[in-house]
């Protein structure tokens, strides 16, 4: 059918540069606490989702931190709903760190500059740019999309889909999977061999606090009872501890495919297999699954004393914790050996791990996708080896997908633009984006 193969108009293409530059403008700058407000940026979103006759929805859960929520009907009313979802926060940025002003949204040679040009407010326009085109052109999808712009992702997700999934669990009825953020981009581990590495799991959020209780005294004097003694040899044991290798079905899927387009002669399932090994043959390769075969457990804040010559009585540090799915209860026994008799620890910030099907017709269709507008881009699994709104969103039963297409150039290194100094992303790339969302959300 005709419809079937019409693409995105150029004005699509034009309005994708345009929401992208636009969205940087808009400063969404989520420093935690609560300190941010997304509502001016979810206002330009529906305001232009109106105008292209999509009924918006906006909801808040704290003034300021605002969210929307539209639906698109599709032709079949049996067939199940997609959700298509993306964040308008941002994490912070010192303009004295960039060449062009972070929140400037510049498009100079070919390029869109500021935070939020990757992660993740070109897939918020390039999924508006679609939809825009599809009204114009007159073109509806099979199944129904539901569209959520998010607020506080780059936080705990309590504004955003955390309340969404909690509070308005109705606007998703019939949603059974969903697309996102960190997927679909194209990675270059060496000369001539594109990767695009789409996210079918993310590891768990395990953020924790750990308190250490000792005794108080000046600091002239010996104290074998020193929390800040106690705190730090707990620390030091968590950031030094060698997880033990554990291999979920995405990530060793992930091994099987990259094992192959390498010529490497192993057999993935094998008792004995070697990671550690197969990642050295990988090469750069290997920094697609790397992360993401063991667990995690990096120190990140201290706080302890307010003079040097007193030992204070407590001091506490926080850890940033990822778990694979399956490995939780081994996470918290692992913690409770590791900080041993005198540091208490908790759970400051809990999601759970996903994993989703890599050999369902859905993760076809987004493969078939990619390769459509680069034939001879190898498009593999993995699993995230952070999160996204799409945890929030599981508890709803919708199954995540990381799927925000971009082509980027081999100088441009996706990983280091995410929440990086000069975050920035090519017109070209947006384009295919705009290209390959259109394509898969018609034959979704």
């Amino acid at each position: 059918m005709a419809e079937e193969v019409r693409g995105p108009d150029t004005t699509a293409l034009d309005e994708v540069v345009t929401f992208t530059s636009e969205l940087i403008r808009i400063d969404t700058t989520n420093r935690g606490g609560g300190d941010c407000r997304e509502r001016p940026a979810a206002e330009y979103v529906a305001e232009r989702l109106a105008a292209a006759g999509i009924e918006p929805t906006l909801l808040e859960r704290t003034p300021g931190r605002t969210n929307v929520v539209a639906r698109i009907p599709g032709t079949d009313p049996s067939a199940e709903a997609l959700l298509v979802h993306g964040h308008l926060d941002v994490v912070p940025a010192d303009p004295a760190e960039w060449t062009t002003h972070p929140f400037s949204g510049e498009v100079r040679d070919g390029v869109v500059w500021g935070r939020g040009a990757v992660d993740m407010k070109n897939m918020d326009a390039m999924v508006l740019a679609v939809v825009r085109a599809w009204a114009r052109q007159g073109i509806r999808p099979r199944r129904d999309i539901v569209l959520a712009y998010t607020a506080d992702e780059e936080a705990s997700a309590e504004d955003g889909s955390g309340f969404l999934a909690d509070r308005h669990a109705a606007l998703f009825e019939g949603c059974t999977e969903g697309i996102s953020e960190s997927g679909a981009f194209s990675f270059h581990p060496q000369p001539g061999t594109t990767l695009y590495p789409i996210a079918a799991g993310e590891r768990g959020t395990a953020w924790l606090k750990l308190t250490a209780q000792g005794r108080a005294g000046h600091g002239s004097k010996v104290n074998t009872a020193n929390a800040v003694t106690r705190l730090a040899e707990a620390v030091a044991r968590i950031g030094s501890h060698a997880w033990p290798v554990r291999l979920t079905a995405t990530v060793r899927a992930a091994l099987a495919e990259l094992a192959a387009l390498y010529a490497i002669d192993i057999d993935v399932h094998s008792p004995h297999l070697d990671v550690d090994l197969l990642l050295d043959k990988l090469g750069p390769a290997a920094a697609l699954v790397a992360p993401t075969v063991r667990n995690s457990s990096n120190p990140t804040m201290l706080d302890a004393g307010y003079k040097v010559n007193v030992i204070p009585g407590q001091a506490v540090a926080h850890i940033d914790g990822r778990t694979l799915p399956g490995t939780e209860e081994e996470f918290a026994a692992t913690m409770d050996e590791l900080t041993g008799p005198y540091v208490e620890w908790e759970f400051h910030h809990r999601e759970v791990a996903l994993e989703a099907p890599v050999d369902s017709p859905t993760f076809a269709k987004l493969r078939a996708a990619v390769e459509r507008f680069d034939p001879d881009g190898h498009v593999v699994p993995f699993t995230m080896s952070g999160g996204t709104d799409a945890k929030q969103f599981s508890r709803l039963g919708i199954t995540g997908y990381g799927f925000s297409p971009l082509r980027l150039p081999p100088e441009l290194d996706y990983g280091a633009l995410f929440h990086g100094v000069d975050e920035r992303v090519p017109v070209e790339a947006l384009h295919f984006g705009v290209r390959v969302l259109d394509h898969y959300l018609k034959s979704a």
